[in-house]
């Protein structure tokens, strides 16, 4: 396939619309930490990653300004250094397709929209990505959002932008909020609950005062037999001893509430963001639902032999399923959310949609946006099983 690598707008510009204008096709490309993901394709390769480096970063505004095809790796060593974080815990997909850590991009990053477990009180990526600069398939410059928090101006974009998996534009440039690094972490864990009492654990403690960051639960099956639910807390140190010393009260109807030595817990998190449990699965669903669907999800799936763990107290189920993606698709439209295939083999990939099919009115409203960023398809390249139905 052939690639292009444009290191200025000028030339990212001319590229996409040389493409527009002889039907070409682009896949906008950073590292390719998620290239597998989706159906096989050939199309040329628009490689993002001669936009590199920072424009803007100034930790006393909580602002970051980067090109977009800067390793995600690379940002969150700077920030740290500064004491900050991306609160939104992105992280890099190449693990799940055995490629060297390091890969992703901040681009690609937000892109696909990828958060980890902080997500479910932090928010996700488009709740962090303040503006940026791209070039539509029309191979028009264009900027959305800004470099303030706080910013009415205009449409907004950015919430768009976020999750749109390269499809409206090329971005090669954005501006984030960034957040103080907490000055404590701890983890409370309860042992041996089945999934619906893990459930009703999580959900007591987020309800309650002890402000928990992040919830979730191993079953014994993808945990060497021992099945944890884990509460994660953070602030400054003596909130977050006074926290933990409540959550044993409050839940006690779920049994013991112990406190998890920092390195395991750190571990077990890193583990629970990148998806370690299930990295033997074939075939890997990532099953979004509101909180209280997660069991509803599991239920279903548990008479096919799959495994699965929770995370953001429930709404994110990970799950290894071998068969026919009715089943799970339909458990999670039961429950409200949706399923994305994440990892299968490449026969399955052909014909089963990554994306979770959506209602025909909401598909006609995806694609009228389509084609008001890409009127001629330049970023369509078959990646999507969707697009035979665009005109």
């Amino acid at each position: 396939m052939a690639s292009l690598r444009p290191t200025t707008p000028a030339e990212l510009a001319e590229a996409v619309g040389a493409a527009a204008a002889s039907g070409g096709r682009l896949e906008i490309r950073g590292g390719a930490s998620k290239a597998a993901i989706g159906a096989p394709r050939e199309a040329a390769i628009l490689d993002m990653r001669g936009f590199t480096g920072v424009v803007d970063y100034d930790p006393a505004e909580l602002v970051l300004t980067v090109r977009a095809g800067t390793p995600l790796a690379e940002i969150e060593r700077m920030v740290a250094r500064q004491g900050q974080m991306l609160a939104f815990e992105p992280w890099d997909h190449g693990n799940l397709f055995g490629w060297p850590e390091g890969r992703a991009t901040i681009g690609g990053v937000i892109a696909a929209g990828v958060a980890g477990p902080r997500r479910l009180t932090a928010g996700g990526a488009r709740d962090h990505l303040l503006g940026f600069k791209a070039v539509s398939g029309r191979g028009e410059a264009f900027v959305g959002g800004a470099k303030v928090v706080k910013n009415v101006t205009g449409y907004d974009l950015p919430k768009l932008m976020a999750g749109s998996w390269g499809r409206l534009a090329a971005i090669h440039e954005l501006s984030l909020k960034v957040l103080p690094r907490p000055r404590m972490q701890a983890t409370m864990v309860l042992e041996g609950l089945e999934d619906a009492a893990a459930h009703a654990a999580m959900a007591r403690a987020m309800g309650c005062h002890a402000e928990v960051s992040a919830a979730a639960h191993l079953p014994a099956a993808v945990n060497d037999g021992r099945a944890l639910t884990l509460l994660r807390l953070h602030g400054f140190e003596p909130s977050v001893t006074a926290r933990c010393a409540v959550l044993p009260g409050l839940l006690s109807e779920h049994g013991p509430v112990g406190l998890m030595e920092t390195g395991e817990a750190d571990a077990l998190w890193r583990g629970i963001r990148d998806v370690e449990p299930l990295a033997d699965a074939e075939t890997l669903w990532r099953v979004s639902v509101p909180p209280a669907g997660g069991c509803t999800v599991a239920a279903t799936l548990a008479p096919h032999g799959a495994r699965w763990f929770f995370d953001w107290a429930g709404g994110l189920v990970w799950a290894a399923f071998d068969g026919d993606a009715a089943v799970i698709r339909g458990a999670a439209e039961r429950a409200g959310g949706h399923a994305m295939l994440v990892r299968a083999s490449e026969a399955m990939r052909a014909v089963v949609s990554f994306q979770h099919p959506r209602a025909a009115g909401v598909m006609a409203l995806e694609r009228r946006v389509r084609r008001a960023f890409d009127p001629t398809g330049v970023f369509e390249t078959g990646r999507y099983l969707d697009e035979a139905d665009a005109d």
